[in-house]
């Protein structure tokens, strides 16, 4: 074994050191100001009851395709995450490969809204946004991009409006939810979901987000504060910081009905793979899907493993299926500045070929 090296001359130093990061950074805390939320101009295009359908500006010098792209988001967390900061923006890098961008903001529901489905959403609320779109395009078809909780809305949407998606790309989307990997699912097969929501009827946002945290306590709370220290100097990235944090622990209250039947039919039940899952009277079956289809993932990913998004080869109709590995987590494919320069323009790039 290699000694410590604990010599008193240099824990002094690092002590030292520590204690001046904490108090440049405190300076820079206290001097932030205002922490934007996201950076690309938009316009609200859009609205109904809590939601939000917004269509950002096109990029300069850049001539939009003639099919746009609808962003649908999860319900948990906020969408801003694809927007985050000029040089950490998804939306962004759509806009500059030509993408006619719109995007869905679910809003934050209250105790009005504890009784909305996933029907209410899909066949709802998503399906009018569609159309909405639809109609002034003037066109028969529209591409989405579904993120997370929002592919799965995607999947499902697909599966019973084939007519209405001209393409599907699905980033970071649960397919198969009991994979042996997937710990968020092992904690929640034995949770009687039907108590749960009986007793609190909507779902707190912060309950669900200290779930997430809890997945990985070290590295998600205490390393991440620890080397926060080592940014404090730097008034940038202080900012950054902050930014970040002010999205995590921005976390809408889900409805409790929709929250219900979503943790039933594909947590406990998984329902993609089993079948058994109804909207609207229709069974979800993704076997209607038949249009181009782009599937990714991100491989260090401790909410959505890899795994459970593969899932989705062969579940399909589609003879156009293709598979994008990230080598980040589940933010990092959206936020990192190698998903800026891998991810966002290979969506581009997809999209316009097909």
């Amino acid at each position: 074994m290699f000694p410590i090296d604990i010599r008193p001359d240099k824990l002094t130093q690092e002590l030292f050191d520590y204690q001046r990061k904490l108090a440049q950074g405190l300076e820079h805390l206290l001097n932030a100001g205002p922490i934007d939320a996201g950076i690309s101009p938009k316009q609200a295009v859009y609205r109904e009851d809590k939601l939000v359908l917004y269509r950002y500006d096109t990029s300069a010098g850049v001539t939009p395709r003639p099919v746009p792209l609808l962003v649908v988001y999860a319900l948990v967390n906020r969408p801003y995450m694809t927007d985050l900061q000029e040089d950490r923006s998804t939306i962004k890098g759509l806009l500059a490969t030509g993408q006619d961008v719109y995007l869905i903001d679910w809003g934050y529901p209250d105790e009005a809204d504890f009784a909305l489905t996933l029907d209410d959403y899909i066949n709802g609320y998503l399906d009018r946004c569609v159309d909405y779109i639809r109609e002034q395009h003037g066109i028969d078809r529209i591409n989405l991009l579904g993120i997370c909780q929002g592919g799965a809305f995607s999947l499902m949407y697909t599966a019973l409006h084939q007519d209405k998606v001209q393409n599907l790309v699905t980033m970071v989307t649960p397919v198969d939810f009991k994979t042996p990997d997937n710990l968020l699912s092992a904690w929640v097969q034995q949770v009687d979901v039907d108590l749960l929501v009986d007793t609190l009827g909507n779902i707190p946002g912060e309950l669900l987000n200290w779930t997430f945290l809890s997945l990985k306590p070290f590295s998600l709370i205490w390393q991440k504060y620890i080397n926060m220290v080592d940014l404090l100097e730097d008034p940038e990235k202080v900012k950054n910081f902050l930014r970040m944090e002010q999205w995590i622990f921005d976390s809408p209250d889900q409805a409790g009905e929709a929250f219900r039947q979503f943790i039933k039919d594909f947590y406990q039940r998984n329902g993609f793979i089993n079948g058994g899952v109804f909207l609207g009277g229709q069974e979800v079956d993704l076997k209607r899907i038949t249009c181009p289809l782009l599937n990714i993932f991100a491989l260090q990913d401790h909410l959505v493993p890899p795994a459970a998004s593969k899932a989705l080869k062969g579940l399909t109709s589609s003879s156009d299926y293709t598979e994008l590995a990230f080598p980040g987590g589940h933010i990092g494919i959206y936020v990192s500045g190698k998903a800026q320069k891998e991810v966002t323009p290979a969506i581009g790039q997809w999209l316009n070929e097909h």
